[in-house]
C-alpha cells in the first residue's frame, strides 16, 4: 500500500534560497522536509556536483546542480541569486549545515542585501554531534573552523582562544590530527580534550583523555575519516588566588624564566590557564 505521504504532491515552493543541510555520514539523518524542499527547488546549488549528485540519485531525486564552492566568483553568485529572486533555489554542502565552515555566506549576504528571501533548514552539523557525545561542557562553546595546517599559525590560535571560557571545537582531518593534538598538549597540557570521528557512520568514534594521551593513540593507530577535536574550558582555578597573587608567582618565575616557561610551570602548580598566565607575563616583562 502506497502511504498518504507518498502520495502528497510537492510543497509549492515561494522564490528564494533555500539553506538546506545534508546528512554527514548516515542517509537516514536527511530530514523530511529537506527532501521535500530538494524536490520542489528548481536547482541546487553545491560544491561538488559528484557529491550531491550521489545523495540525490539515493534519494530517488532529479534535480539541476550548479557548482557553487570556494572558489566561485560575483558572476556565479549573480547566476544563483538571478535565479532565486524568482523561483525557489536550494543551496546545500558536501555533509552537514551549509556555511558551517563551508561556502555559502557571500552568497545569502548578497541575497539579503537584494532583498532575497532566505529560508535555512535545520539538520545534521558534525560540530554539534560531537559537542552531544564528548561529555565536555556544553553551555558555551567556541566553533573555530579548521584547525590551522601550520605549526606557527595553530599556536596563534590556540594562544588567542585559550582564555575563553568555552569548549573550543575544531575540524581537523587525518593527516594533521597529531601535529595538532602535540600543540594543544604543549600549549593547553590540563585541558580535556575530545576526538570525534567519522561521525554517525559504521566505525564512529569519540575518544577522550588528554592532549597527549590523544597524540599516542592517534600517533600509533592513524585516524581516517572526517574530526572533530574539542578542547575544554579553562579551570577557573582556586578562588583564593587572586590578580595580585598570580602576578607575585609570575614576576617570581620570571626571574629565572622566559615568559612561556614561567607560565608553563605556573599554571601546573595552581591549576591555572596556561595561555591567560602566558600573556600576563608578556604585559609583566
Amino acid at each position: 500500500m502506497t502511504s498518504a505521504m507518498s502520495q502528497a504532491p510537492e510543497p509549492s515552493l515561494k522564490p528564494g534560497l533555500y539553506i538546506v543541510a545534508t546528512p554527514i555520514g548516515n542517509l537516514g539523518d536527511i530530514t523530511l522536509r529537506a527532501v521535500e524542499t530538494l524536490r520542489a527547488v528548481v536547482a541546487v546549488a553545491c560544491e561538488d556536483t559528484r557529491v550531491t549528485g550521489r545523495l540525490l540519485h539515493a534519494l530517488g531525486i532529479k534535480q539541476r546542480l550548479i557548482r557553487y564552492d570556494d572558489h566561485a566568483d560575483a558572476q556565479a553568485r549573480d547566476k544563483v541569486l538571478d535565479m532565486a529572486a524568482t523561483e525557489p533555489v536550494a543551496l546545500a554542502s558536501d555533509a552537514g549545515t551549509p556555511l558551517i565552515s563551508d561556502p555559502g555566506y557571500r552568497l545569502v549576504r548578497s541575497a539579503r542585501e537584494r532583498g532575497i528571501a532566505v529560508t535555512s533548514l535545520p539538520g545534521a552539523s558534525a560540530v554539534v554531534v560531537a559537542l552531544t557525545l564528548a561529555g565536555l561542557p556544553t553551555d558555551r562553546f567556541l566553533f573555530a573552523g579548521f584547525m590551522p595546517s601550520r605549526d606557527k599559525a595553530r599556536r596563534a590560535a590556540l594562544n588567542e582562544l585559550s582564555a575563553t571560557a568555552a569548549t573550543l571545537a575544531f575540524y581537523d582531518t587525518g593527516p594533521r590530527l597529531t601535529a595538532s593534538l602535540d600543540t594543544v598538549a604543549e600549549l593547553l597540557p590540563e585541558r580535556d580534550v575530545a576526538v570525534a570521528r567519522e561521525l554517525t557512520k559504521l566505525h564512529e568514534e569519540c575518544r577522550t583523555g588528554s592532549a597527549a594521551e590523544l597524540a599516542a593513540h592517534y600517533r600509533a593507530h592513524p585516524p581516517r575519516g572526517e574530526i572533530v577535536v574539542l578542547i575544554g574550558p579553562p579551570d577557573k582555578g582556586p578562588a583564593s588566588l587572586d590578580a595580585a597573587a598570580v602576578d607575585a608567582l609570575l614576576i617570581a618565575a620570571l626571574k629565572t624564566a622566559k615568559a612561556s616557561r614561567a607560565a608553563a610551570d605556573v599554571a601546573r602548580a595552581h591549576g591555572l590557564d596556561r595561555g591567560a598566565l602566558y600573556a600576563r607575563a608578556l604585559e609583566l616583562k
